[in-house]
């Protein structure tokens, strides 16, 4: 069994964060295994405190794993300081690390900073150019490139900019755009689409965090990169497909619409 590995936050509403990526992991047939960088008080109406975890003990998560277990592929999410990205750039390269998905979390649906602001180069410097791919939204493909990304041309701009920091591929995700979601893949001289049906539904927590670790199972398991990222929006849409209401505000996805 292919073992990948989640760096992440814990939502204690379980529908994104560490939660959504286990049972992401899960839902594809891989074991997952967790480092948990902060843990958050969040619900389906928002994200209300923060408490991060101690740099020291992420480094520690991350050595006792890889000096245990081969690990098939690595999904970062949540890194909400400078100092949590640094010692994750600085642990992770004393290792083989391979298939790193980098899913630049920055903002919750409701507003929450996710990432402090000066946290930002951080990210960029130390861990855009370990990663295979990053997945960024419209929004945070903003943050990282200082653009307004409104149109498929922005997103394009967007994503070439975002290559020349060193990731091998950018997944830019076009959900932000009004009409027909399409989602951007750029290999450094190649653009492929990704287009699917905007589904009615206000149920759409932990979308971000399930496709990265969808993208990074996939990888895993030696899929291609264009045959992860195939497979991972296939399982997305029929997730927000298939999402459920559980609370006042914006409920999840279904990890496991394949099983009930």
């Amino acid at each position: 069994m292919k073992k990948i590995l989640t760096i992440a936050g814990s939502d204690s509403s379980g529908g994104a964060g560490i939660q959504a990526d286990i049972k992401t992991f899960s839902a594809h047939e891989v074991f997952g295994m967790s480092i948990i960088t902060a843990v958050t008080a969040q619900n389906t109406e928002g994200v209300f405190a923060v408490q991060d975890i101690r740099p020291d003990i992420i480094q520690k998560q991350i050595e006792v794993i890889f000096d245990d277990i081969l690990v098939d592929g690595v999904k970062i999410g949540m890194v909400s300081k400078t100092e949590t990205i640094k010692i994750i750039a600085d642990t992770l390269s004393k290792y083989s690390v391979k298939n790193l998905v980098l899913d630049p979390v920055m903002i919750s649906k409701s507003g929450y900073h996710l990432l402090e602001p000066e946290a930002k180069e951080a990210l960029i410097d130390h861990l855009l150019p370990m990663a295979r791919v990053v997945t960024p939204n419209l929004p945070e493909a903003e943050v990282i490139t200082g653009l307004k990304v409104s149109t498929i041309e922005d997103m394009k701009k967007a994503a070439k900019l975002i290559f020349d920091m060193g990731p091998k591929y950018v997944l830019v995700k076009g959900g932000h755009l009004e009409g027909e979601a399409v989602d951007i893949l750029y290999d450094g001289s190649t653009f492929t689409y990704y287009s699917s049906p905007r589904i009615n539904t206000i149920n759409t927590h932990g979308t971000g965090c399930t496709l990265s670790s969808a993208i990074a199972a996939n990888l895993g398991k030696g899929l291609n990169i264009t045959e992860a990222i195939d497979e991972a929006k296939g399982y997305i849409t029929k997730a927000i497909q298939e999402s459920f209401s559980i609370g006042k505000g914006v409920g999840p996805v279904h990890h496991f619409y394949k099983w009930y």
